[in-house]
C-alpha cells in the first residue's frame, strides 16, 4: 500500500508513521523541514515541500498516485479546498484529521459517539474543523471524493505535557509552589498515548468500509484534571498543591487560555470507542497515563534545555491565585 502523509513527524502522526513502515506500507512524508524533533522512520521517503504552495506540490507529486493520502496539518476550509483540487484523482482514500473538540460543547449526554452533534460555540479552532468536515462530506456526497474523518482527542507523546504551562508548572510543583487547575478539578478527561492511537488509525488506512465515515480514537482511561496534575507531580518526585479556579475567572486574565478551557477542557468528556473497534478489532489501548507521565518526565529531565520556564506564565499564575483568594469571602 502506497500512502502519503502530509506532515507525519508530529506528536500524533510520528507514531503512525513508525507503525506504517513497520507494517510494510510504502510511506511518503510531505513536509517543509529538514530537521525533526521526532526521528523519521528509515524506510519513509521524504518529499520536501509546502502543502500551502499548491503549484509546488503539484510539481513534486507529478503523476504519482496513492492508495491513501492523510493531511495532518489541515485546519481551515481553504486548506481542504486545496487538498480536494490536489488529490481528487490521486488517491483512493483521503483522511482528514479533525478534532474531538468539534463535538457538542458542553455535551448534552455521555458517552460521546460519532453521532454526537458537532457544535462548539467557544473555540474557533473547533469551528474551523467542523467547517472542514462539512465541506468534505458535502464533496463526498456530490462527487464521491473518498473522505474518511478521524477525530483525535487529547493525544500525547513523551514530548508533550498535557497541562497548559508545560514544564513551568512541573517546576512549580517541584518547588512546592501552588498550581492552578480549572474548575473544581473533577471534570473527566481522556489522555491517549500516540502509540495506542496509531493502532486504531493505521487500521483505517486503505479500509474502503471507512469511506464516508467519521471516527474518534481515544483511550478508555478516565482521569480528572486534579488526578492528571497529581500523576505528573508524582512522576516528577513532587506533590501537587492545587488551587481550583473557575475557567471564566482564568479567562478574565488570559482570554486564549480561557477560550481553550471553556471550549474544550472544562467539560467532562467520555468517548464510546465501539465504532473504531468494529472497524479495527486490534485497537486496544494499553498505556495508562501513569506510564506515559513517567516517559514525559524522563524526557524532560534527560536534557536541561527542555526544561523551559516561562517567567510571564509564572507571574500570571501568581496573579490569578492572589486575585482568586482575594475574591473569596472571608
Amino acid at each position: 500500500m502506497k500512502v502519503l502523509f502530509i506532515g507525519g513527524t508530529g506528536i500524533i502522526s510520528s507514531a503512525c508513521s513508525r507503525l506504517a513502515v513497520d507494517k510494510g506500507i510504502d510511506l511518503y512524508l510531505l513536509n517543509r523541514g529538514s530537521t525533526f524533533l521526532r526521528p523519521v522512520p528509515d524506510k519513509a521517503k521524504i518529499l520536501q515541500g509546502d502543502i500551502r504552495d499548491k503549484d509546488s506540490v503539484n510539481t513534486i507529486l507529478k503523476d504519482q498516485k496513492f492508495d491513501v493520502v492523510v493531511d495532518w496539518v489541515a485546519f481551515t476550509p481553504n486548506h481542504i479546498e486545496t487538498d480536494i483540487k490536489l488529490f481528487r484523482n490521486k488517491t483512493d482514500q483521503y483522511i482528514f484529521i479533525s478534532s474531538a473538540s468539534a463535538y457538542q460543547t458542553p455535551p448534552l449526554k455521555l458517552p460521546v459517539t460519532e453521532e454526537t452533534p458537532l457544535d462548539n460555540p467557544y473555540w474557533q479552532y473547533s469551528r474551523d474543523k467542523i467547517a472542514c468536515e462539512e465541506l468534505l462530506f458535502r464533496t463526498y456526497r456530490r462527487t464521491g471524493f473518498p473522505v474518511t474523518v478521524v477525530r483525535p482527542s487529547h493525544t500525547y507523546d513523551r514530548t508533550l505535557l498535557p497541562n497548559h504551562g508545560r514544564w513551568t508548572e512541573i517546576d512549580r510543583m517541584r518547588k512546592k509552589k501552588k498550581v492552578v487547575v480549572h474548575g473544581d478539578g473533577t471534570s473527566i478527561w481522556v489522555l491517549t498515548h500516540h502509540r495506542d492511537f496509531a493502532v486504531g488509525f493505521n487500521g483505517l488506512l486503505g479500509n474502503q468500509r471507512a469511506i464516508g465515515e467519521a471516527f474518534h480514537i481515544t483511550s478508555d482511561e478516565l482521569l480528572t484534571w486534579n488526578g492528571i496534575f497529581r500523576i505528573l507531580a508524582r512522576a516528577a518526585g513532587a506533590e501537587a498543591d492545587i488551587v481550583n479556579v473557575p475557567s471564566a475567572f482564568i479567562k478574565a486574565f488570559d482570554p486564549d487560555w480561557g477560550a481553550g478551557l471553556l471550549g474544550d477542557k472544562s467539560h467532562s468528556m467520555v468517548f464510546d470507542n465501539s465504532k473504531i473497534r468494529e472497524f479495527v478489532p486490534e485497537f486496544n489501548p494499553r498505556i495508562p497515563f501513569t506510564e506515559g507521565a513517567k516517559e514525559i518526565i524522563v524526557w524532560y529531565l534527560d536534557n536541561p534545555e527542555r526544561q523551559k520556564i516561562d517567567k510571564n506564565y509564572n507571574l500570571l499564575l501568581d496573579r490569578i491565585i492572589t486575585a482568586y483568594f482575594s475574591a473569596i469571602p472571608k
